[in-house]
């Protein structure tokens, strides 16, 4: 897999950025840069603002208070950003079909198309599977999927929010693979996940999100070994944060 441009969006910076709905805070004073680089890993209990953060920093949740700026800039287009949901919605239409689209919608050219979708089928792991509605894949597959359908947009980041949640072993070893070879790409990867061996697996630095505030930031090996916020310290022993 190649990477055609570099990381243009990057670095994204969060100054004191709050985000509120409803009478809800969701984020609060959220201080943090996003540079190049290994993955970068979000844990944290169920509600601690793990995907706001992330939706924030793709672009799709506008701050209450503060700015996000990305590569210097507070109005940037998502050209270069992709996002998978916990639960992507596969359409109507066969796996290629799926992909077609995305790099219709991309503006990837006619004559590319049909190559760029067995290369991204490929690197899935989904070969062969061309003309299977995309409907009746497994839980894993439509993952698989919908991270080749991101990836259709060329992007310079992927933010993916529990990627693996509610799969079975074999289908999370199939995404944690299909994630260090997109992270091996030169594509930044930004995750959300609950599960700390998979953080330790794939993670370059971990952050501890826990209600709507960054608690800690670290590299994954001083995270999982040497926490110091006691939240982390709790978070590292399997205790719940409430």
């Amino acid at each position: 897999m190649t990477v055609r441009a570099k990381a243009c969006d990057l670095p994204i910076r969060f100054e004191e950025v709050s985000i509120a709905r409803g009478g809800v805070t969701m984020l609060d004073r959220m201080s943090l840069r996003i540079d190049a680089g290994a993955p970068t890993v979000l844990v944290g209990p169920n509600g601690s603002g793990k995907t706001t953060l992330l939706r924030a920093a793709m672009g799709l949740l506008a701050p209450t208070r503060g700015r996000i700026t990305w590569a210097g800039l507070e109005y940037a287009p998502p050209e270069r950003r992709a996002f998978v949901f916990q639960r992507p919605a596969m359409l109507r239409r066969s796996v290629a079909g799926n992909l077609r689209y995305a790099l219709r919608q991309a503006s990837a050219s006619r004559t590319r198309r049909d190559a760029r979708v067995e290369e991204l089928l490929a690197l899935v792991g989904l070969g062969g599977f061309e003309r299977r509605p995309a409907r009746r894949l497994s839980g894993g597959e439509q993952q698989r999927l919908a991270v080749a359908r991101a990836l259709a947009r060329d992007p310079a980041v992927l933010f993916l929010d529990e990627p693996t949640a509610s799969l079975d072993p074999a289908s999370t070893k199939a995404i944690e693979e299909v994630i260090a070879a997109v992270a091996a790409a030169g594509i930044k990867i930004v995750m959300a996940t609950h599960d700390l061996g998979e953080a330790r697996r794939l993670a370059g630095e971990i952050l501890l999100v826990h209600r709507g505030r960054l608690v800690e930031r670290a590299a994954a090996a001083q995270f999982l070994n040497a926490p110091t916020a006691d939240e982390a310290r709790a978070f590292v022993a399997g205790e719940l944060l409430v």
